[in-house]
């Protein structure tokens, strides 16, 4: 073994991933089990992520082993020795910088009017729920919006809050 320790130590920095709580990482599907799928993402541990994550909306697995996966940093070690990681807040994560972006630059979203609220409508885009103000839906008032839901439609970004 020709390479030291500190030798090994920069390359694992120079990996770029970075190992913060929060951090999206990129793993790799090692197994699937009936209720988890078993991915390395080069820490510690393997991560273990509910199957249910990777369902889509038609409750089909979308993914085989060996195949590359975004996965967000929960904790990298939960007390139980176990790295905890989740697919959904790595997509999450996504969209709420997709939306960032669209906001800066005015760009158009495509989203989902999903339900009604006081004062308006939630509407899905990806896998963050947004409010669009009743009085935005069209130059008069609507009604109605049954035709206008559950259909994909442009949206654009006026304001952000992640903590809503």
């Amino acid at each position: 073994m020709s390479e030291s320790f500190a030798e090994l130590f920069e390359e694992s920095l120079k990996a770029g991933q970075s190992m913060q709580p929060g951090a999206i990482v990129h793993a790799t599907v090692l197994e699937i089990k009936p209720d988890v799928v078993i991915v390395d993402a080069g820490l510690k541990s393997e991560g273990v992520i509910p199957l249910d994550e990777f369902k889509n909306l038609n409750g089909e697995v979308e993914i085989q082993p060996g195949d590359d996966v975004e996965v967000a940093l929960e904790a990298v070690e939960d007390g139980f020795g176990e790295t905890k990681l989740s697919k959904d807040k790595a997509e999450r994560i996504r969209t709420w910088d997709r939306l960032n972006k669209a906001h800066e630059e005015k760009q158009i979203v495509i989203g989902t009017i999903s339900g009604k609220v006081k004062g308006g409508y939630t509407v899905d885009v990806d896998r963050v729920r947004a409010f669009l103000p009743g009085s935005l839906v069209d130059i008069r008032p609507v009604r109605d919006t049954s035709y206008l839901e559950g259909k994909p439609l442009e949206f654009k970004v006026i304001k952000l809050d992640r903590l809503r």
